[in-house]
């Protein structure tokens, strides 16, 4: 009888290790082939963007504010930038009372597609028609990063456009 009793003990250990590799294995394949996280998720990326130029159109009288994005994340992707115009703050400017929001704007989006790390890319956000006298401000009301699709990585290219075209993909109400 103690033989038997040995070889049922023996299988039991057996079969628990099985059934122990069959749960935990896929875990840790899966864990192991993840890797570390990147190294900036992508998202919010107003550091990466700025206003290079903004400046009145002199035929078409409205305000053009070139934007320049330059890529702070490890992988290729585009930048969706949302750009502000308003006449310049006042210089002291007073002290904003809590609830109450300051004075926005027109906004115009803009896409920089196919950024490169670590590389520079420029477009154009147009904006509204600008009334004479008076000194258009631009600024980065947001930007956000997403990266590109991987059907678009594998073959080295953005999905769309070169980035170049100062087409903005929204424009302010009334223009």
């Amino acid at each position: 009888m103690g033989v038997s009793a040995l070889k049922w003990q023996g299988w039991l250990v057996a079969l628990v290790f099985v059934a122990g590799l069959l749960v935990f294995a896929p875990l840790g394949l899966y864990v192991w082939a993840g890797g570390a996280p990147a190294a900036r998720p992508a998202g919010a990326a107003r550091g990466d963007v700025r206003i290079t130029d903004c400046r009145i159109d002199p035929t078409s009288r409205r305000v053009v504010a070139s934007v320049e994005a330059v890529n702070g994340f490890p992988e290729r992707g585009a930048y969706v930038v949302t750009v502000e115009f308003r006449e310049p703050p006042p210089l002291p400017s007073p002290p904003a009372r809590p609830g109450v929001p300051g004075a926005r704007g027109p906004q115009v989006l803009v896409k920089v597609p196919g950024v490169r790390p670590a590389a520079a890319e420029r477009t154009e956000a147009v904006g509204p028609v600008w009334p004479p006298a008076t000194i258009p401000w631009c600024g980065i009301a947001a930007a956000v990063f997403a990266p590109d699709p991987p059907f678009a990585r594998s073959l080295g290219r953005s999905p769309r456009g070169s980035g170049r075209s100062p087409v903005p993909l929204l424009s302010p109400a009334g223009v």
